[in-house]
């Protein structure tokens, strides 16, 4: 049987000046979710909106850089990527954002009978003066994915997803992190504690870093030889939370704040690390999580849709309620006194959010709005 040839569509053009090499270098997702699918078996294309025409080929994925220059609507920019997917004879789209609705709808009028499917990519709908028109946008889609089946929620509120529209849970990516050596790690990054207990992620309000300090304040009553490790990188809240350390003395030689870490370096801290630690109110997903989960650290993360959704009932570490430092500090303490193996966490993360699971669940959503499609047309 012949495997389906998905094409996996951005719209965001690259920035200009950029080689392909250098685009997928810097977006890395854009080759990962590529490769995820590909995985399984799905043929996959790659068309990227870009300032000029060229075509690469990296692990078997043809990655096709269109120029939009002078397209200056999203229907004539939906028009142009709906040539260029009739030319390659795409089965299905998998388009990247749900905020590009006009633009696949543009697709779907060129294009009929090509199953689109939009992925989530921290998206919000749309203000509600402008909902009439999106519905028609949307309406035009075969399926909907998000990482975890709550965070459709707001669109479906808002009566915008039509019913035949499919709604998938999928993670909205993988990691390529690895478990190491711990102790070759802690010697090569200079990181200690016990536990040691790693944040990564921009310190504002959308993370709460502060109430991941009161926590840890509170935990270190219980574990004198906590040591909280801060990657970051945008830092609006840096002064504050100098200041918070500053001022509680369970927290003064505590916390160390590394600033902006290289993406590989992040990989060894991860290595080195017993606990990983969040505080998000929300996320799409929470690519810092899945990269922890891939080197075998535990998570201590707030309990939001997409946490529970890469979680799940595992039981390789704990979710704490958003803004409660006392629930954080008892899993703090909970998950230092079990310490999950860095093998249990990482089979999870190998069943349940590796390329190859990711794959699997993309070749099945793939299969299944193809087929609808193909009995409605025929």
């Amino acid at each position: 049987m012949r495997a389906l040839h998905v094409a996996q569509l951005n719209f965001l053009p690259a920035p200009a000046g950029l080689a392909p090499a250098e685009v997928l270098e810097r977006w890395h997702s854009l080759a990962d979710i590529a490769e995820a699918a590909a995985s399984a078996g799905t043929r996959v294309s790659v068309i990227q909106a870009a300032t000029r025409e060229e075509r690469v080929t990296r692990g078997g994925i043809d990655y096709h850089f269109v120029d939009i220059r002078g397209l200056d609507t999203a229907a004539g920019r939906g028009r142009r990527f709906a040539g260029v997917l009739a030319e390659i004879r795409a089965d299905v789209l998998h388009g990247h954002s749900l905020g590009f609705a006009e633009a696949a709808f543009a697709i779907a009028q060129r294009l009929p009978s090509l199953p689109i499917i939009l992925q989530d990519h921290a998206d919000r709908p749309p203000r509600r003066w402008r909902r009439a028109q999106w519905r028609r946008w949307y309406a035009a889609l075969a399926g909907v994915a998000f990482t975890a089946p709550e965070l459709a929620r707001p669109f479906a509120r808002a009566g915008l997803f039509a019913p035949h529209t499919r709604r998938f849970a999928i993670p909205e990516s993988s990691s390529r992190f690895s478990v190491g050596n711990r102790a070759d790690a802690r010697a090569r990054t200079g990181l200690h504690g016990d536990p040691c207990v790693l944040w990564v992620g921009h310190l504002n309000r959308g993370k709460d870093p502060l109430s991941v300090l009161d926590g840890v304040s509170l935990a270190a009553r219980r574990l004198p030889g906590l040591q909280l490790w801060c990657a970051f990188g945008s830092a609006p809240l840096l002064g504050e939370v100098r200041a918070r350390i500053a001022r509680d003395r369970q927290l003064a030689g505590r916390v160390h704040l590394l600033g902006t870490v290289a993406h590989a370096q992040v990989e060894l801290l991860m290595r080195a690390a017993d606990l990983f630690v969040s505080g998000s109110l929300a996320e799409s997903c929470g690519y810092a999580v899945l990269e922890a989960l891939a080197c075998g650290v535990a998570p201590v993360v707030t309990d939001i849709p997409s946490f529970r959704a890469l979680i799940g009932g595992s039981g390789i570490g704990r979710l704490w309620a958003c803004g409660d430092a006392a629930q954080l500090a008892d899993a703090l303490a909970a998950v230092a006194a079990s310490r999950p193996p860095a093998a249990r966490v990482r089979a999870h993360f190998d069943a349940a959010l590796s390329f190859a699971a990711v794959g699997r669940q993309w070749a099945d959503a793939y299969a299944q709005v193809h087929d609808e499609r193909r009995r409605g047309v025929s």
